[in-house]
């Protein structure tokens, strides 16, 4: 058997017929195909008219094959989940219809965000990447800076400077933290933008300034841009130009409290959280406290006294609160390529039980794709989420009287960044939430 780029297959070999046939004709060999000839004929019009349609079928297969290595060479097919859409979609429309196409950017392609909308694109029937940027990894392929994807037919990379946008109508902004603010600043006024920095989280631009070191450099776009949390602030996100994606660490924290806190069942002090996650959430740079010999075989602390995420979820529980909260939080780096997974512990109200946070949270979420409470006191656990848009989640009573610890997990690669992304841009683009997004989770 020959080997295609695809796995085996045998060698494209044509035989047509047999040696010998009608009207006692014969086949010769010609361009990897035997023709048949005719010995013997009674009839020269039969004879002329048999040949030029067999000369005619041969032009046809020639014509099919003609893209085909034949014989010892393999067949290189590139492949696609996705069908293409027939149609564009138009800006001036507010909805994309069944069918359009809508033309992707990607912008900083090269980081594990940027790769995992790619995968995830891979099935999307409507989304097609039109544009990709990488300015260290300008003029390569896709594929040889990360070679699990080398199978989709996607644009070279291409350096912010010199990317095109008419060719564009919506954008994955997958930049680094506090380099993202001024290129959004320069995109045309049309697009669609979801940036998956922390650069547009904060509405106040002055915690902003605090958290991250340096004043925001697009203040008049912060004003725009709408907080991505999907389950929670779905109509905004519909209607938004600019959306925020929230951070993993926060969608994994406000998606089972900001529903407790609206409803008042837990109180606002001594909310303690302990969570951890896995490398990839740290980024693709070379760091040194990244390394192999650094992480492996333990966990490691870090930000105790100041992570960035923490204004991000206070914002969220204060406005579920319509009041200031400050939570304890401590995050862990763990030695797991992806995988997030959030203890929070809880004071509940007075006269509440854990059976009331329970069925709170399973009426929040019993329509939600995408946010499952457990059954009974099943545990939830990182890898029953790898790869997929999943959020998973359960309450448990703790030995404390009047307190419960409550558990979510998630792919902090998917739900918690480039998976809600494409969530959101599907809401805002009028399609399906759920459209490209139906991968199951990867175990074991």
């Amino acid at each position: 058997m020959g080997s295609t780029a695809l796995g085996g297959a045998a060698p494209a070999r044509a035989g047509l017929a047999p040696k010998s046939g009608v009207l006692g004709s014969t086949f010769k060999p010609c361009g990897g195909f035997k023709l048949k000839t005719t010995t013997k004929v009674s009839f020269m019009p039969s004879y002329f008219l048999i040949k030029i349609c067999l000369c005619s079928v041969v032009f046809h297969i020639l014509i099919k094959v003609s893209t085909l290595k034949v014989g010892r060479s393999s067949v290189c097919v590139r492949v696609s989940i996705a069908s293409s859409p027939q149609k564009q979609y138009s800006p001036k429309t507010s909805a994309v219809k069944s069918g359009e196409e809508v033309r992707i950017a990607v912008l900083g392609a090269s980081g594990y965000t940027g790769a995992e909308i790619v995968r995830l694109l891979a099935n999307h029937p409507q989304f097609r990447i039109t544009v990709m940027t990488a300015d260290r990894k300008a003029g390569e392929q896709f594929g040889s800076v990360f070679p699990h994807l080398i199978t989709q037919d996607l644009p070279n990379l291409v350096a912010i400077k010199d990317a095109d946008f008419s060719d564009v109508d919506a954008v994955f902004c997958c930049l680094p933290h506090g380099t993202t603010q001024e290129i959004i600043k320069g995109l045309p006024q049309q697009l669609k933008i979801v940036d998956l920095s922390a650069d547009f989280r904060l509405r106040n631009i002055n915690e902003y300034a605090e958290w991250y070191g340096h004043a925001h450099r697009a203040p008049e776009l912060q004003e725009e841009a709408v907080y991505g949390l999907t389950e929670v602030l779905r109509d905004e996100i519909r209607n938004a130009r600019l959306v925020a994606n929230p951070g993993c660490y926060p969608t994994s924290i406000q998606l089972p409290l900001v529903p407790l806190i609206k409803a008042k069942l837990i109180k606002l002090s001594n909310i303690i959280i302990d969570a951890k996650s896995g490398v990839t959430g740290a980024g693709r740079g070379a760091k040194e406290a990244n390394l192999y010999t650094e992480i492996a075989e333990g966990i490691h602390a870090y930000g105790i006294k100041g992570h960035r995420h923490v204004p991000e979820v206070e914002q969220g529980l204060s406005e579920a609160a319509e009041s200031k909260v400050t939570i304890s939080f401590t995050p862990n780096l763990i030695c797991m390529k992806r995988g997030m997974q959030s203890t929070m512990f809880v004071e509940m109200a007075p006269g509440v039980t854990v059976s009331d946070l329970y069925q709170h949270l399973k009426s929040t979420y019993e329509g939600e794709e995408f946010v499952k409470l457990l059954n009974g006191s099943n545990v939830p656990h990182t890898r029953h989420v790898v790869g997929s848009n999943y959020c998973f989640m359960n309450v448990f009573e703790d030995r404390i009287p009047g307190r419960a610890i409550i558990i979510s997990v998630i792919d902090n690669l998917v739900k918690g960044a480039s998976g809600q992304a494409v969530q959101n841009l599907n809401l805002m683009m009028g399609l399906p939430e759920n459209m490209g997004l139906q991968y199951q989770p990867l175990f074991p």
